[in-house]
């Protein structure tokens, strides 16, 4: 059992260790943003950046660009897909099972030579064949999630390139956000190695790595020579830093050592206002949920169970538990959401319900349930989970279910999930916690439930295996209309919810804390962030 005071996070439980964070290592030098992190360590550099979508927030979108890009311009729109180092991209009219891409001219790496189509195949060569020089199998089980419906690609010319579906899919495109285009040529200069490669890494991103040290630290340096000259970098340098820790994150920004710190203390935000800072926050596409181990044999393959866990959480206390940085969730979407749909089951507060269904289940005071969840300490979406866990932990135990955590850390727990439920470890786990994006229609919804989704191509931890939910997502890839889709969507979260697939618990608001010394900062409703306009006074 996780203890209160193992997960307290007063910003004062940990005191700021200068042997923790040394004053040389973040020392303030001209125009340098310095950011606290929350993950425990560098996310991988060489373009298939670990550590979910904060090592894309942090390494991807920094030194790499995908095809298709997010415009991360407002703080009031959602964010839309754009072209990145695509211009434009449009299926064959002869074979709609084929997109085609054209590619932007006249980019540099960061090593100096030309993006062109080859880079592009090179990239790809590097997740899906594995007789290519370019394999890579640490960086394939990062980008297969996004290349999984690829079946063929080929070079058109130099700047147009072909890529085919196994039937037709109106969203893959879409999945090409998270795969940033690496560099052939320093792949080739630093001899075919994929580590040499992320000690000199090179994209066409707005950063250049300037140095790195494994769990201590990153120097980017901005990209005078960037393709997009809006998106210049305006700080000469960004240094990040990973402390898991949120005391230690949030005494770093109280002692000025950095300017901005993902994620801050709950029960800080007074003092840091009080101190000048900013507490800026947005409402995001995320949830933090339970995803559920459902093979046969299982406790949580009995809806009855998954039903009484979604009624035990008191989510608005949840919420004040928090300090107001986080919204009750009640589905993949929030319920004003046009992807919500209309459940039946409607998810609340219900502990007399919820004790109601263990009886029905074979469950009581004589014979409780036992489950084990897999964990993280920190990292990517994943807001306060120790305290958080606790919480649920104690309102579990009151309808009869006894929570036993296996505590890791976030890119261990990413590996868990990517080994899926019938794994030797999987097995032994009734559920994981692990946060979601929900930016798009494939990672809102079809990762889970599309049953060829399941590990190591997507995301269906628990081996969801239903043919009305393979239907729906069939449906939605064959779906261009965008009202049309909207409608098969909200039809997918509607059975999720119905058939409790997930324990849904709360949505972030991604909480940072800005020295108000930082300008030019636009909080994106996005899980990704531009740094390119933040400046430090």
């Amino acid at each position: 059992m996780i203890t209160r005071r193992a997960a307290l996070l007063a910003s004062a439980a940990i005191p700021f260790a200068a042997t923790a964070l040394p004053r040389s290592a973040v020392a303030q030098q001209p125009s340098t943003l310095r950011i606290a992190m929350t993950l425990a360590d560098i996310p991988a550099t060489d373009g298939a950046p670990d550590q979910g979508t904060e090592g894309i927030r942090f390494m991807g979108y920094t030194l790499y660009d995908p095809l298709v890009a997010w415009d991360l311009s407002s703080a009031t729109a959602p964010a839309k897909l754009v072209p990145g180092l695509a211009t434009k991209w449009y299926q064959d009219p002869a074979d709609s099972t084929k997109w085609i891409f054209e590619l932007r001219q006249g980019v540099k790496f960061h090593d100096g030579s030309d993006f062109n189509a080859d880079a592009v195949i090179f990239t790809l060569e590097r997740a899906l064949n594995d007789k290519s020089p370019a394999f890579d199998r640490l960086g394939r089980g990062v980008l297969i999630a996004s290349l999984w419906p690829l079946v063929g690609y080929r070079k058109i010319d130099d700047y147009k390139v072909e890529m085919q579906t196994k039937g037709i899919d109106t969203l893959m495109p879409l999945l090409l956000n998270r795969v940033p285009i690496a560099s052939p040529a320093n792949f080739e200069k630093v001899g075919r190695d994929w580590q040499a490669y992320r000690k000199s890494p090179s994209g066409t991103g707005p950063w250049k790595m300037k140095a790195w040290t494994p769990r201590e630290r990153a120097e980017l340096e901005r990209n005078t020579d960037y393709w997009n000259k809006d998106r210049i970098p305006r700080s000469e340098r960004m240094v990040l830093l990973p402390i898991p820790d949120v005391s230690t994150r949030t005494a770093a920004l109280l002692s000025g050592r950095v300017d901005w710190i993902e994620a801050p203390a709950p029960d800080s935000l007074d003092k840091l206002r009080a101190g000048g800072c900013k507490i800026e926050t947005n409402a995001i596409p995320h949830m933090w949920p339970y995803t559920l181990n459902l093979l046969p044999g299982q406790a949580t393959a009995d809806i009855r169970v998954r039903k009484a866990m979604n009624l035990a959480i008191d989510r608005d206390s949840m919420v004040k538990l928090l300090g107001g940085l986080a919204a009750p969730a009640v589905g993949c979407v929030p319920s004003d959401h046009p992807w919500f749909g209309t459940p039946s089951f409607k998810i609340r507060y219900d502990p007399a319900e919820a004790r109601k269904l263990m009886a029905e289940a074979g469950y009581g005071p004589q014979k409780r349930l036992k489950i084990k969840v897999a964990i993280s300490t920190s990292g990517s979406g994943q807001m306060y989970p120790l305290i958080m866990n606790e919480f649920i932990q104690q309102q579990f135990a009151e309808i009869g279910i006894d929570m036993e955590f296996q505590v890791m850390d976030w890119n261990a727990l990413l590996n868990t999930m990517r080994q899926g439920a019938k794994s030797p470890e999987g097995s032994q786990l009734g559920a994981i916690n692990v946060s979601w994006n929900t930016m798009d229609p494939h990672n809102a919804f079809m990762r889970f439930v599309d049953s060829q989704l399941v590990p190591p191509k997507g995301s269906n931890w628990g081996y969801i295996n239903d043919p009305e939910f393979d239907k729906l997502c069939a449906e939605a890839r064959t779906t261009a209309d965008p009202a049309a889709l909207d409608k098969v969507l909200a039809k997918i979260n509607t059975r999720m919810v119905d058939e409790a697939v997930f324990v849904w618990v709360v949505h972030d608001v991604w909480p940072n804390a800005i020295s108000a010394k930082v300008k030019g900062y636009v909080h994106p409703k996005s899980w990704y962030v531009d740094f390119s306009p933040v400046t430090v006074g």
